[in-house]
């Protein structure tokens, strides 16, 4: 009898257990995501993986986002309050939990200068690279640039994290290089990078 309750209790322990850690990840997501559209980069930063924040420093990490925001050529703001996250298979690879989560995440950049055709066409097409996507709409009477992209965040819980979702974000281009030291080869091919 003993036998038989066994693997029911395991079963419904692993389904507690991934209950758990998706419920745990939506709310990690909720607060990046809440820390990125209001602006507070303690939040950011405390929520994303140590190694990046580690490779700039906390201070620099700090004031690479203010500046990712905020500088002498625009200012850039999150459109939307509220998202719809959709998440990937959680995979548990060599001792890490992984699992990628991707949204539409329309951005609007204000230009400080008045940008004439020539130097729209520039910053379009610096816009498309920074942000990977070919949807950048210029808007002359605004001075500003709509931007609809799909945003991509790899949650990552370890050792190294105290095993909490940790994120790197894949709109920024220093997280996309630095993720290429962290992630290798079979841990991109298995979330599918």
């Amino acid at each position: 009898m003993k036998f038989k309750i066994f693997p029911i209790v395991l079963i419904l322990v692993s389904c507690f257990s991934s209950a758990q850690t998706i419920e745990n990840l939506k709310i990690a997501t909720k607060k990046i995501y809440d820390a990125n559209y209001t602006m507070d980069f303690d939040g950011v930063a405390n929520l994303t993986y140590p190694t990046i924040v580690e490779h700039f420093g906390r201070t620099k990490f700090l004031d690479k986002l203010d500046n990712d925001y905020q500088n002498e050529k625009y200012r850039m703001r999150i459109q939307l309050e509220k998202m719809v996250f959709q998440y990937g298979e959680i995979q548990k690879i060599e001792n890490k939990t992984y699992c990628v989560i991707t949204y539409r995440n329309p951005a609007r950049y204000f230009y400080e200068t008045k940008l004439d055709s020539n130097t729209s066409l520039i910053e379009a097409n610096f816009l498309r690279e920074k942000d990977q996507t070919k949807d950048v709409t210029f808007e002359p009477k605004r001075n500003s640039f709509n931007v609809r992209r799909i945003s991509k965040l790899i949650a990552i819980a370890d050792a190294s994290t105290g095993n909490e979702w940790k994120f790197i974000n894949m709109d920024d281009v220093e997280q996309r290089l630095q993720s290429k030291n962290i992630l290798d080869e079979t841990v991109k091919k298995q979330l599918g990078l």
